[in-house]
């Protein structure tokens, strides 16, 4: 497939995506980070498939958690052909935080024994505090102002 900038013909107009509705990570040990999103973070769990996925409400959305062993292999469910995936290493997820929720996520982090590894302002004046999850993904608190449209 040509890159966008130069496709051969125009492409048939589609509205852009406003929201994520799945964002997802990945981890070995899908209990110990069940544990750490559910009781730490305070997600409520949702569906979950023992030794594959579990999943966590996220306001309208969901944040999916695979072991991705599990996931890299094809579907044995012919009515749900979800293509495989899977990703190695540690990932990225950020959630907002309003200015005044920040110290209190501070506080109950280093009450879990996280160790908060970044707790800075950007160049726009907004927060942000970073620290990581069990499988060593790369968690963020950030206030939304950090991608407010200028």
């Amino acid at each position: 497939m040509s890159p966008p900038d130069r496709q051969p013909h125009p492409l048939p107009p589609a509205p852009s995506p406003e929201r994520a509705l799945e964002v997802a990570l990945y981890a070995d040990d899908l209990e110990r980070c069940a544990e750490f999103y559910e009781t730490v973070i305070g997600l409520e769990r949702g569906p979950e498939m023992p030794g594959r996925h579990v999943f966590f409400r996220l306001g309208a959305g969901m944040l999916l958690i695979f072991r991705p062993s599990a996931s890299e292999q094809p579907p044995n469910n012919p009515a749900l052909p979800v293509p495989p995936h899977g990703a190695r290493g540690p990932g990225h997820l950020c959630f907002a935080a309003e200015s005044n929720e920040l110290p209190l996520w501070v506080e109950r982090l280093e009450a879990a024994g996280i160790a908060i590894e970044a707790d800075f302002t950007w160049p726009g004046g907004a927060r942000s505090l970073y620290f990581r999850d069990p499988a060593g993904n790369s968690i963020e608190f950030a206030e939304p102002s950090l991608w407010a449209r200028g």
